[in-house]
């Protein structure tokens, strides 16, 4: 075993760890009974485990679910998070958090009943300060919309090779749902707050600029659902890619080229449809591109369909590459957003609060 000179000295014949699970939710009442149960059937020979739920003011049968298993079992507490958004709730909880480990998990999420033991393991045998297993998507419903939305999300065409739904095993930029040393976490300075979506990638990024090492292992897994619904998915995929340009706003070095293949693409499309339309006699070469891009990526999502149906047998996963496209262009449009809120804030002589860390 890797010796991390972060790692808790323990003692097992006087004492176990403790891993404290940090669960954010807001209106989850479709899957938190599922979560908590595979939480709650985690194999702990090896430490504690207690489970706090950040609550963001669910409206929905949230909290009463959650109510009912924390009365079957004590381990389960319920923490308010009045600010509703994620990086508060994860400071809330690793404030609360009596464990030497702090877990960031996710609540559309099932997991392996050694999910946590396998990752405590690989955290200290590879000298990490955070290590995640392997983050299997799998389809909300037996819909034909929610089966679409599962395969566009864990489908590399769909979220790129390097997304944390198809990483591969090692080292990595950002584990999924880690188990973190919950001193590291301290010692960055907890979650930015000002950050609603990119949190973890900022997180990672403190982590590693300290010198900190991510670890993503395939010995274990976990579940995540996602969307039902194809507009649900979409305006998903618009609020990343908005967060993409203001999370690069406060840190530069947060954020992967990866993360804006699609501004890219929808900034080529327009700027190819813009100059097919002025008269010149670039217009038609113009037109000619714009035409071939949109084929190009038609033909990606077409091979990426096909593999699908190939592999599931189910052939409405041969209309997955109009909807690859509209995923794609509505996380596009989402940072070229986002970017305009930028700039429109830079105007104003606020610049941003861009954050440059040394490389890692």
């Amino acid at each position: 075993m890797v010796l991390n000179p972060d790692m808790p000295e323990v003692n097992n014949s006087v004492t176990r760890p403790l891993v404290s699970v940090l669960l954010a939710t807001r209106n989850e009442e479709a899957f938190i009974e599922r979560t908590l149960a595979s939480l709650l059937q985690q194999k702990c020979s090896g430490f504690d485990l207690e489970i706090l739920v950040i609550d963001g003011l669910s409206t929905d049968s949230t909290l009463r679910r959650i109510a009912e298993v924390a009365g079957r079992d004590p381990r389960v507490r319920v923490i308010n998070n009045s600010d509703r958004e994620i990086p508060f709730a994860w400071n809330l909880g690793v404030k609360a958090a009596a464990g030497e480990y702090v877990c960031t998990l996710g609540a559309h999420c099932v997991y392996e009943p050694e999910y946590l033991s396998v990752c405590l393991g690989e955290l200290g045998a590879n000298g990490a300060v955070g290590c995640g297993g392997r983050a299997i998507t799998r389809c909300a419903k037996g819909s034909v919309q929610a089966r679409l939305c599962g395969w566009i999300l864990g489908h590399p065409f769909g979220c790129s090779t390097r997304s944390f739904r198809t990483q591969p095993e090692g080292f990595v930029d950002s584990p999924a749902y880690p188990v973190f040393l919950k001193g590291a976490i301290v010692r960055a300075g907890g979650f930015d707050e000002n950050l609603h979506r990119n949190e973890d990638n900022d997180m990672s990024r403190k982590l590693r600029a300290a010198g900190g090492k991510l670890y993503c292992t395939w010995k274990t897994r976990c579940y995540y659902f996602g969307k039902s619904r194809l507009p649900d998915l979409f305006r998903y995929a618009f609020r990343n890619g908005l967060w993409n340009a203001i999370g690069l706003g406060k840190n530069l070095r947060m954020m992967s080229l990866r993360h804006f293949v699609p501004f890219g693409f929808i900034l080529t499309l327009v700027l190819l449809a813009l100059a097919s339309l002025v008269p010149s006699p670039f217009a038609s070469g113009a037109c000619i591109g714009l035409l071939g891009l949109v084929a190009l990526h038609m033909s990606g999502g077409f091979l990426a369909g096909l593999h699908i149906a190939v592999k599931e047998r189910r052939w409405e996963a041969l209309s997955l590459p109009l909807f690859f496209l509209i995923f794609h262009m509505a996380y596009g449009t989402g940072t070229c957003w986002g970017f305009a809120k930028v700039m429109t804030k830079m105007a104003r002589g606020q610049p941003g609060n861009i954050r440059r860390e040394p490389a890692a």
